[in-house]
């Protein structure tokens, strides 16, 4: 494991975004973000993909991104996909952080997004998220409560490096 870098995983919308970017702003440590780096190798929305190619084929992506980044990458901030730790064990790529935030927080937070057609069926993303609850628990080094401000967030996330 590569413990210069800080993995930031969760559900949609529980703000691993908003948390590297203001980890960044502390540890001036590049930021990757999987879907970003997979959305622009692809020249496709992360939706897109899924349309056009399938979920197979978007976590062969995911899975090719995990491995390129523990045998290249150090000192930086992974942001992953939401579905990232199902793939891969995200361990082996840096200090795992898992940004918990209960369902309903998470629904506020995307109702009004247009690029998460999933919460277009709220009951497929409340299985999903479910689902992944425990895969989230399992990968990762510490559980974070995501409830708070970003600023709060991250002075956790930096007390634990």
């Amino acid at each position: 494991m590569n413990s210069n870098n800080i993995v930031l995983i969760g559900f949609m919308g529980s703000g691993k975004s908003t948390i590297a970017r203001c980890l960044y702003q502390h540890t001036k440590k590049i930021i990757l973000d999987s879907d970003i780096i997979l959305s622009n190798n692809e020249n496709l929305d992360v939706k897109d993909i899924f349309l056009k190619y399938g979920e197979e084929y978007f976590r062969k992506l995911e899975l090719e991104f995990c491995n390129f980044i523990k045998d290249n990458v150090k000192n930086s901030i992974i942001s992953t996909g939401g579905g990232m730790p199902s793939v891969c064990n995200v361990k082996d790529i840096g200090k795992v952080f898992f940004l918990d935030l209960p369902f309903k927080e998470i629904e506020n937070r995307l109702k009004d997004s247009k690029n998460r057609p999933l919460f277009s069926d709220t009951k497929k993303a409340k299985l999903l998220y479910e689902q992944r609850q425990e895969i989230y628990k399992s990968s990762c080094h510490f559980i974070i409560n995501a409830n708070k401000t970003p600023q709060e967030i991250t002075q956790e996330i930096l007390q634990k490096i």
